[in-house]
């Protein structure tokens, strides 16, 4: 397929930009099916503003932050250590510390 550089409107900003052959076979290694919206200019405004609110167009932070984990106390069901676990523990099902665990885990 040969390419010919297309003149665009930007859907920000209404001015008009070149979308080049070179970067028409970029977005076609990359796998992209739509021409760009944007300008390069208002393109990488709104990559720099996401990048400063920690947004992103699937509306989370996208900051990598991850509550932490509740922990719960017991009591590893194989050598007797008291450890904590990510889960409640329930009556009857083994607990184990990650040292056994790893035991358990490889003898299965």
């Amino acid at each position: 397929m040969s390419f010919q550089d297309k003149t665009l409107t930007c859907s920000d900003c209404s001015k008009s930009f070149t979308f080049s052959v070179e970067e028409q076979e970029q977005f076609q290694t990359r796998g992209y099916t739509n021409e760009p919206k944007r300008c390069p200019e208002c393109r990488q405004a709104r990559k720099s503003e996401r990048n400063t609110t920690g947004g992103n167009s699937y509306g989370n932070s996208g900051s990598g932050y991850t509550p932490a984990r509740q922990n719960y106390p017991a009591v590893c069901s194989d050598c007797g250590k008291a450890t904590s676990v990510p889960f409640e523990p329930r009556q009857g099902r083994p607990v184990y510390c990650s040292d056994c665990y790893r035991k358990v885990k490889v003898s299965r």
